[in-house]
């Protein structure tokens, strides 16, 4: 696996050290499958960002400080200039760029996702807390919502019940790259 996946892998055991809790006490306070945590924690295999953004819901910790290290400080604004946010790449297929890594108590959690063509992994479902809204600026996408299937062209969008089991798939054998704000 590569480096930054052991990296918040460091950064989840450290937490859960510092909050004095068990891998199943974490788990269950986060509603998350403890083998699915203790998998995360060993940094032997991809993290979701859904996990990721429970535990940092359930603790009041910045989603930032467990994805890339770092702890928001900005309270007015934070401006994120072109190809320069903060990222992180969970696979060979997904690469995370956050856009607003320096504000403080978000409300939501916007990010430039690119997707690469995948034909022969099957697609990866997850479900949050919340809502999302993604934009497609490049290439087509499918996304499956609850096991419903939509594709999605360039300037496409969706806003949908991020509760519901979701996943996202390359098109056309190009990668495709989407904003994607997690609300």
């Amino acid at each position: 696996m590569n480096e930054q996946i052991k990296q918040i892998a460091e950064r989840l055991r450290g937490l859960r050290e510092v909050l004095e809790l068990t891998v199943d006490e974490l788990a269950a306070q986060c509603d998350i499958r403890a083998e699915e945590y203790r998998l995360s924690e060993s940094g032997e295999c991809d993290i979701s960002v859904s996990m990721l953004q429970k535990i940092a819901r359930r603790y009041d910790v910045a989603l930032d400080a467990l994805m890339f290290g770092e702890e928001p400080r900005m309270t007015s604004y934070f401006v994120t200039r072109a190809d320069k946010g903060v990222s992180i790449e969970r696979t060979k297929a997904y690469k995370y760029q956050s856009l607003a890594s320096g504000f403080i108590h978000r409300n939501a959690d916007p990010f430039i996702v690119t997707v690469e063509p995948k034909d022969d992994v099957p697609m990866y479902y997850n479900s949050h807390a919340g809502q999302e809204f993604n934009y497609v600026l490049e290439g087509r996408m499918l996304i499956s919502i609850d096991g419903k299937e939509q594709i999605l062209n360039e300037g496409d969008s969706i806003y949908f019940n991020s509760k519901l089991m979701h996943g996202m798939k390359a098109l056309d054998d190009r990668k495709v790259r989407f904003l994607a704000v997690i609300l």
